[in-house]
């Protein structure tokens, strides 16, 4: 428990002693938020489906988790081509150790990261359904924060290039992002899109995130976003375990 502790603390002080990647991660997400948010608003009013802006900030909260804590699988790359990685590997710790330190660091970040945006999407005009809310909001930033950075590490620890992991990035994050319902209502979405958001994991955590904040009713269903979520999450924390435990340096 130490390693992990250890490990998560470093995470979150590269995280705090970097302002420009604090601020700089902040400049897509308000572009989503105040552009589209305000720029299709009237044309959403229109048609019927409410406030967009409140709609659309549980995708953009969503969207923020899910690009750090991706991203986060680059700083493994990094670690491991100027030698940290080594060190840390070869200390008398297990593997899957070093991992949930790294994930839960990884993980910790992406959440701040989410939780900055939602302050700025409560001061941009959105509303919660109430107090109970930010708690099963919460719940569910965790749960996609953790999910993503597994993946992330996952993915980075077959490859050893800057190059690859944002390549392979590139055509893994954004499909994720836009077929998961954060821009748009998936009820009245075509069949064929529908069929894709189920597939996409972060759809659930959208899903759920929207419900909690907004006071909706899932589109999928609390208990099945959740469960999706949770099984996915143990699911590539394995896998990311396991890949883990076969980098050589």
């Amino acid at each position: 428990m130490s390693a992990i502790y250890i490990l998560w603390l470093r995470q979150l002080k590269r995280y705090l002693r970097s302002r420009t990647r604090i601020i700089g991660s902040l400049g897509q997400p308000l572009l989503f938020l105040l552009a589209l948010g305000f720029g299709f608003g009237p044309i959403f009013r229109k048609a019927g489906q409410g406030n967009y802006l409140q709609f659309l900030a549980p995708g953009v909260i969503a969207m923020t988790i899910l690009f750090t804590a991706v991203f986060s699988g680059i700083e493994l790359i990094w670690d491991r081509q100027f030698g940290f990685l080594k060190e840390t590997l070869v200390a008398p710790v297990p593997r899957l150790t070093i991992m949930l330190g790294r994930t839960a660091g990884g993980a910790t970040v992406a959440v701040l990261q989410g939780l900055i945006v939602a302050a700025i999407c409560l001061v941009a005009g959105v509303r919660v359904s109430g107090p109970a809310a930010l708690f099963y909001a919460l719940l569910y930033m965790v749960l996609i924060g953790v999910l993503f950075t597994a993946l992330g590490t996952a993915i980075a620890s077959l490859l050893s290039d800057f190059q690859g992991f944002q390549l392979i990035m590139n055509f893994l994050v954004m499909p994720l992002f836009f077929l998961s319902g954060a821009l748009f209502p998936l009820a009245d979405a075509p069949r064929p899109l529908q069929v894709m958001a189920a597939v996409d994991p972060l759809s659930y955590g959208v899903d759920g995130l929207r419900s909690a904040l907004a006071g909706t009713a899932c589109h999928f269903g609390a208990a099945t976003d959740l469960g999706v979520l949770a099984g996915l999450t143990a699911l590539l924390l394995a896998l990311g375990a396991y890949l883990f435990a076969k980098i050589e340096v």
